[in-house]
């Protein structure tokens, strides 16, 4: 059995390729910090596991951090100004 490149392909974002044939930081990559790490983290709900949380626990707080960073972005957007 390989060991897990936690670093580089971690297995929480590599159920995506197995899907599809990329990985979250395919997508992600294309977009603003905000809006990538609200994908990045809907996509891993679910699929990233941590010691001391169970499934629906970390999966809850991937979720709740993503809810954050869209707030964030809806933020920022509200606060430009558009003097054209």
């Amino acid at each position: 059995m390989q060991k897990e490149d936690k670093v580089n392909h971690p297995s929480h974002y590599l159920w995506l390729k197995d899907k599809v044939g990329i990985e979250v930081i395919d997508i992600t990559r294309h977009m603003d910090f905000d809006l990538g790490n609200a994908i990045k983290y809907i996509l891993r709900a679910g699929h990233k596991t941590e010691e001391g949380y169970d499934n629906k626990s970390k999966t809850i707080e991937d979720l709740k951090k993503a809810v954050v960073c869209i707030n964030k972005q809806i933020q920022y957007l509200e606060s430009e100004t558009v003097d054209k």
